[in-house]
């Protein structure tokens, strides 16, 4: 069975610089499914700020034919041994909305009781150039309403220029996860996700788009100093 990671990590210009112009493709890692490898960016920031587009901040979703692959991946290849240094999660995706076609999704996603347990949520899309300004105006009230909500553990975006952008949370369960996108939230403004959701609905921002929600199996490392989950 395949599985997803998700890793962040601080490191130097210069092994930021070799991860992004040299990233982990199938080709050239076994095992690999597909990976997106950006910059990390701050929820909510302002648009011209060094916190839109964090060089040294490096992100890494990637999809595994299995976790031998993802250890191997950590332990001998050049960039893999970048992203050991820093946090990550594994996860076994629960539902798609939209698609991605380099990510290997089955049609029939076999069904996981998340009611129980923390719940990560991964967006990737493909802009379209010319949709930026729109997507930016619309997008931003949704990063502030993630970002900002109490039902998340941790949250970011990430961006590999010129046109692939990414957001990341972890929420403490499924229903605030659900009532945050469909604007049932108790909290300042409660419809902007859904409000955005039905703007991109009327004219989309993107060539390709996901959703993707996952259960998480296993945290390594920390972020921030910290760890987001406990496990037994």
């Amino acid at each position: 069975m395949s599985i997803f990671s998700y890793h962040l990590v601080k490191t130097s210009a210069l092994s930021g610089l070799k991860a992004m112009v040299t990233p982990p493709t199938r080709d050239r890692v076994p095992g690999l499914i597909h990976a997106e490898c950006m910059t990390g960016m701050v929820l909510g920031s302002p648009v011209f700020s060094f916190s839109r587009m964090l060089i040294g901040q490096l992100v890494l979703f990637a999809q595994w034919e299995d976790e031998a692959s993802l250890d191997h991946f950590l332990a001998n290849d050049s960039v893999g041994k970048i992203f050991a240094n820093g946090w990550h999660v594994r996860l076994v995706l629960a539902r798609q909305w939209g698609s991605f076609t380099k990510f290997d999704i089955p049609k029939d996603i076999a069904e996981i009781d998340l009611s129980d347990s923390p719940v990560v949520a991964v967006t990737v899309a493909r802009m379209k150039l010319l949709e930026v300004p729109r997507f930016i105006r619309w997008g931003r009230p949704v990063e502030k309403l993630v970002r900002d909500h109490p039902g998340v553990l941790l949250s970011l975006a990430s961006i590999r220029l010129p046109r692939t952008v990414s957001t990341f949370s972890i929420w403490r369960s499924q229903k605030e996860m659900t009532d945050m996108v469909r604007g049932h939230s108790d909290v300042p403004r409660p419809k902007r996700h859904l409000n955005a959701m039905q703007e991109r609905n009327r004219k989309d921002f993107h060539f390709e788009f996901t959703t993707l929600r996952f259960k998480v199996i296993a945290e390594f490392g920390e972020w921030k100093g910290k760890r987001y989950l406990t496990w037994d």
